[in-house]
């Protein structure tokens, strides 16, 4: 009984681990910055390139290892797709000020806001970060994904590649 639960939940988690969305565009909420600049969703773009958006926070152990996982290969992503990574910040007004000495001690090279009353986490629609959208290049979620495992970031990758190519993303 045990095995054949087990066998269920890793299915489910395979199928889903680019769950394809139906396209829709990214919602319109205020973000700060790490200077503390209010900057609006709608106008996040990359000249027509993929963008990801990663929601994370200071608290979650998962969400600070994929995002430094992916910032050993970020740079060749670029230049390979011209992709952009948007990392946001779920952290509350406690902790908010824990994001910038983090995100700078890491020297993460990804454009980094915060969702303080996550406003903007409720408009995609999540509950708990780790959560990825992988946004084509006129502004629309085309897949997301929830959690994080070691590998979880080659499989993103593998998506970004398909999507840049034109093909048919996974699931």
């Amino acid at each position: 009984m045990k095995k054949n639960f087990l066998l269920l939940v890793l299915s489910v988690f395979t199928i889903s681990l680019f769950a394809q969305t139906e396209s829709r565009t990214i919602p319109s909420s205020n973000l700060k910055d790490l200077n503390g600049k209010t900057v609006n969703t709608t106008s996040f773009s990359n000249d027509g390139k993929p963008m990801i958006i990663n929601f994370w926070a200071t608290w979650c152990t998962p969400c600070k290892r994929e995002l430094n996982n992916i910032a050993e290969v970020y740079d060749d992503w670029v230049e390979e797709t011209g992709v952009k990574l948007i990392a946001i910040s779920i952290d509350d007004a406690r902790n908010a000020g824990k994001v910038a000495p983090y995100v700078n001690g890491k020297g993460w090279e990804y454009e980094v806001y915060i969702d303080a009353n996550q406003d903007f986490q409720r408009a995609i629609g999540f509950q708990n970060p780790p959560f990825t959208c992988l946004v084509d290049g006129n502004g629309k979620i085309v897949a997301t994904h929830t959690g994080y495992q070691e590998g979880d970031e080659d499989a993103l990758y593998e998506e970004l590649k398909k999507l840049i190519a034109g093909e048919k993303l996974s699931h």
